[in-house]
C-alpha cells in the first residue's frame, strides 16, 4: 500500500510581525522574494480567504445535529485547504514528495459525498439563489470564492493539477451542501425567475 502521509510543520511562530514585508514583498516556501501582488500570492491569498469562509459555516451549523455530517466534511477541508495552500506556495522545483498537498484521493472523496447528498435532492428546474438560510448563504460565498482561487490557479503557468481539479470539485460540492442544508432543514429553496426583475414586472424607476 502506497503511503500517502505528509511531513508535519515545522514551525515555531514566536513573533506576529516581523517587518520583512514592510517593502510590499513576501517569501515563497523555497525562500524567493516575490510581490505581494504577485499572480501566486493572489491565489494562495484566495485560498485563505476561502478558508476563512468554511470557518464562518462550519461555526454556524452550530450543533444541529442533522447537519453533523457536513461539519465533519468541512473540518477535513480547512486541513485541504491548507495543504492546498502549501503547495501554492512552493515553486514547483522547491517541492518535495512528502510535501503537504491534496491529491486524486481528496478530489475523490468529494465525488462520493457530493453524489452521497445530491441523491436526497429534488431534480433542479432553474438556478437557484444563495438564501433561505444562514449556513446555506455562507456556503455559497464559499462556492464563489472557491471558484475565484480556481480561477487564479488556472492562470498560473505552473499551476498543479491536482490541486485544480480538487477546486474545481471543491466548488461543486458547495453549490450541493448548500442545497443539502436547507433540505435537512426543511427549508425551501428560491429558484431563479426571470421575470420577477423590475423591467419584467413593469415597475416605474
Amino acid at each position: 500500500m502506497t503511503d500517502t502521509t505528509f511531513n508535519e510543520p515545522r514551525l515555531a511562530i514566536n513573533r506576529v510581525y516581523t517587518r520583512r514585508g514592510d517593502d510590499g514583498q513576501t517569501s515563497l516556501v523555497g525562500g524567493q522574494r516575490v510581490h505581494k501582488h504577485d499572480p501566486r500570492i493572489e491565489c494562495y491569498g484566495t485560498v485563505d480567504e476561502l478558508n476563512s469562509f468554511v470557518g464562518l459555516a462550519l461555526d454556524s451549523l452550530g450543533a444541529s445535529p442533522e447537519l453533523a455530517p457536513l461539519a465533519k466534511i468541512l473540518h477535513r477541508v480547512q486541513h485541504e485547504l491548507f495543504n492546498v495552500g502549501s503547495i501554492l506556495a512552493t515553486l514547483p522545483e522547491d517541492q518535495h514528495p512528502k510535501q503537504p498537498r491534496v491529491t486524486a484521493l481528496e478530489t475523490e472523496q468529494l465525488e462520493r459525498e457530493i453524489d452521497w447528498m445530491n441523491e436526497e435532492l429534488p431534480a433542479l428546474r432553474s438556478f437557484v439563489l444563495p438564501g433561505g438560510t444562514r449556513i446555506n448563504a455562507e456556503l455559497h460565498v464559499c462556492r464563489t470564492v472557491c471558484r475565484r482561487a480556481e480561477r487564479l490557479c488556472a492562470a498560473l503557468p505552473d499551476c498543479d493539477h491536482d490541486t485544480l481539479k480538487y477546486l474545481n470539485r471543491l466548488s461543486d460540492a458547495f453549490f450541493v451542501w448548500s442545497r443539502w442544508v436547507n433540505h435537512q432543514l426543511g427549508v425551501p429553496e428560491t429558484l431563479w425567475q426571470p421575470n420577477q426583475a423590475a423591467s419584467a414586472r413593469g415597475e416605474e424607476q
